[in-house]
């Protein structure tokens, strides 16, 4: 029986060749119809025979392209129309979107294939890609993802690109990056005053020697400079670390697979990351062999580095010519500030830094950093969620249609609504500077603009002094208020598909807390429409604030005095000898509270913890105390007995109190007693705490029916999560971690967007100022 049906296809199915498979399998299927690229998906008509139909819209899903992504199938029966043939047709720009921007992707096989033969037209090609890989999100200007709507608009293809292009049944039928040597982008060599040195082929081999001589090559790629170096000469990273004034933080390196196999231990999750269309940053631990490849000072007392695999062509083209085998690949950016993407920039920038820049003239119209995950049980995978994941939407129980949350103010991201789709935007990292600010508003416009937002209502941080703040002037509408840490225990929540109360347990660094203290120990019961602080960590004052933060000996010291009084002082100025004359200064601040707020955060008690055990006194990068006490310690050792600790009541909240293993740390870090003990111990304690906090807070709220959320940035400590997860599912919780997005403040947008629709669907309205989704 002869049928005539019509089918939307929703999803990441633009720009990812799903047109051309459609096409395929109509031809295969012996379909009459068209197909075609809409604002809200893609369009087909299918007419003939009943049972062919059904074929097809089941192989729809079942035999998708590689990098495509269903969300939605619908299909209706429409008038017969004796159709003939079957055509891909002009895009329909018209109506609002509901597309999905395609991902960047790392070159595939059957590129990597043809670049490497002689005889193929794109041999050496250093930006050959097709439907199944390239660059998209990078290169878009509008939608739907079209040519003309690309920064490769100024390229026009040759004759045999164009056949190409125009084939159904080539696999480069409508990748609009379709590019060769004859008439697409050309590689750049720059020296360090702006001028060109050298193209194409030539640019690429002396950038190949100059890493061979132990020279820093500014390499752009997809989404931004990277300063590059020989990985394994030891001079040259010394170079770039005194140049990036970059003493101690971990480089990630870029090496072929088999490479990576040497210096890494690799499981086979791992491994199907790292070779992923995604190809992300993957964090590793080293294996035994690793100082025989490179030096300690690629990750200087880490047990892990940071390595990926070449993901561009020029990336395979720099180690297939060059004579080393690891290159760092590391972002070019200031820490904090925007990624580098223009020439002019590098340039500027990066003079006196590197000694090259190894650029092209293809267009980056929206930089992204590189995706950093690691593979551990129970704990968040993505460190940083970037390239190759962004911006694929997250899937909302709520309507969140017209809603903009703005994010926290480090590694920011924000969120934008669509109906039912949440899009996370790119990693953007410290928001203080005026520069990533400026670059913070351009992102969010673009994307506003690309997804056919009508922008309703602003979801924001309560912090009163978030940088953003200064710009939601620009914007008369609405705002609702988010308190950070029940933004943090949501986000987990909507990860996981949660909408009834539960608890939360939040640690992390800093969050505004509804009393003025600085919060990040948090016992949490609640969900999108409220919530209820139930414990939390005793406080004590940082002194000078943020300068507590970069310098943890101070926060150690006020912490002891505050806690422990005169012998708290007496041990400070034991294990800080080097501060005598600074101490009573701190002491007098913490005890006067001068220019000390308070403070009782996870990150903070790392942080006083690494500085007694003289692991960090003072940071160099974000997080950096808090990340070299974890590493000092080997997470296979054995069981070890917690310190003792004190839960009470105060001011009907739970208060843990770590007065006395404070001490004991000191006492034991003092008599010699080896540092890896005393930070296995330090972490049983935490747990210990928690999992008794957690029992108390089930028992008051019975309701949670035990199930629990893990969220914020210090459950990124893998050894604590596991260990937490564990300890509450051997008291009956049923345990919930992040798995979309950071459980950092890179999740953080998508708490507020959450607890911010269901602010509105309740019809309490939205609130200007005040905490509106915060019951104290």
């Amino acid at each position: 029986m002869r049928k005539a049906v019509s089918v939307i296809v929703r999803g990441r199915v633009q720009g990812v060749g799903f047109r051309p498979y459609v096409y395929q399998l109509s031809k295969q299927l012996g379909l009459s119809g068209t197909v075609q690229n809409n604002m809200d998906g893609v369009h087909i008509v299918w007419e003939g025979e009943n049972a062919a139909i059904e074929k097809a819209i089941a192989r729809l899903s079942t035999e998708k392209p590689r990098l495509a992504r269903i969300d939605y199938i619908s299909s209706k029966s429409v008038a017969v129309n004796q159709r003939t043939g079957f055509r891909i047709i002009e895009s329909d720009r018209d109506g609002k979107s509901a597309l999905v921007i395609p991902v960047d992707a790392a070159v595939c096989d059957d590129c990597l294939d043809e670049m490497r033969d002689p005889h193929n037209p794109r041999y050496r090609y250093p930006f050959i890609n097709c439907t199944q890989c390239g660059p998209r999100y990078t290169i878009i200007e509008g939608l739907p993802y079209d040519r003309p709507f690309t920064s490769m608009k100024q390229f026009q293809m040759c004759s045999r690109c164009r056949n190409e292009y125009t084939n159904p049944m080539n696999r480069r039928h409508h990748a609009q990056p379709t590019a060769c040597a004859s008439c697409g982008p050309e590689l750049s060599l720059l020296s360090m005053n702006g001028q060109t040195t050298a193209k194409g082929e030539e640019a690429l081999i002396l950038a190949v020697q100059a890493l061979e001589a132990g020279k820093i090559v500014a390499v752009k790629g997809i989404g931004g400079y990277h300063l590059a170096c020989d990985a394994s000469n030891l001079q040259s990273v010394e170079r770039l670390r005194a140049r990036k004034q970059r003493p101690s933080k971990p480089l990630a390196i870029m090496a072929p697979l088999e490479h990576v196999r040497r210096i890494a231990v690799l499981s086979r999750e791992e491994e199907a990351l790292l070779t992923s269309p995604a190809a992300p940053i993957v964090l590793l631990n080293k294996s035994a062999a690793f100082s025989e490849y490179l030096p300690e000072l690629i990750a200087p007392g880490m047990q892990t580095i940071g390595a990926m695999l070449p993901y561009l062509p020029l990336h395979h083209l720099l180690f297939d010519d060059g004579a080393y085998s690891y290159l760092v690949m590391t972002s070019a950016n200031p820490s904090g500030l925007p990624m580098l993407y223009k020439d002019q920039q590098a340039v500027d920038y990066l003079s006196g830094i590197a000694d090259l820049v190894l650029t092209h003239n293809r267009e980056i119209v929206n930089p992204i950093d590189d995706s950093v995950v690691r593979v551990s049980s129970h704990a968040p995978l993505f460190l940083r969620r970037a390239r190759g994941y962004v911006p694929d939407p997250i899937q909302s129980l709520e309507n969140v249609d017209g809603i903009v949350a703005l994010g926290g103010q480090l590694k920011n991201t924000f969120s934008l609504g669509r109906n039912h789709q949440i899009f996370v935007g790119p990693h953007l990292g410290d928001l203080s500077d005026v520069r990533s600010l400026d670059h913070y508003e351009k992102t969010l416009s673009h994307l506003l603009k690309w997804m056919g937002v009508t922008f309703q209502t602003i979801a924001l941080d309560t912090h009163p002094l978030y940088s953003y703040r200064e710009i939601t002037g620009k914007w008369p509408l609405p705002m609702v208020q988010v308190q950070h840490h029940h933004a943090h225990m949501v986000s987990c929540m909507a990860e996981n598909g949660l909408s009834e109360p539960c608890l939360g347990i939040i640690l992390d660094g800093t969050g505004y807390g509804t009393d003025g203290a600085i919060w990040g120990f948090e016992v949490l019961y609640g969900n999108a429409g409220q919530c209820r602080r139930l414990g939390h960590l005793r406080y004590t004052p940082l002194p000078g604030g943020d300068r507590a933060v970069r310098e943890p000996w101070r926060n150690a010291a006020a912490m002891l005095v505050a806690l422990l009084g005169d012998s708290g002082e007496k041990l400070a100025e034991q294990l800080f000898p080097e501060k005598r004359e600074a101490l009573p200064i701190i002491f007098r601040m913490a005890e006067k509270q001068i220019n000390s707020p308070l403070a009782g955060t996870c990150g903070r008690l790392f942080d006083a913890i690494s500085a007694i055990l003289g692991l960090c006194r003072v940071s160099t990068y974000d997080g950096e105390a808090a990340v070299r006490l974890s590493e000092a310690m080997d997470p296979c050792g054995k069981p070890v007995a917690a310190y003792p600790y004190e839960i009470r009541k105060k001011e009907k909240l739970e208060e843990a109190d770590f007065s006395v293993m404070l001490k004991q740390i000191a006492e034991d870090r003092l008599s010699g007693l080896p540092s890896e003990l005393l930070i296995r111990r330090f972490h049983e304690t935490l747990v210990s705490a928690l999992a008794r906090m957690a029992d108390l807070a089930a028992a008051q709220y019975p309701k949670s029916k035990r199930r629990i959320v893990l969220s914020g940035g210090s459950i990124n400590n893998p050894y604590l999560s596991s260990r937490l997860y564990d300890r509450l599912v051997d008291h009956g919780f049923t345990v919930y971690t992040h798995h979309l997005l950071p459980s950092g403040d890179g999740g953080l947008s998508l708490g507020q967007i959450i607890i911010a629709a269901q602010w509105i669907k309740s019809g309490a309205g939205v609130l200007h100022n005040g905490c509106a989704n915060f019951e104290k």
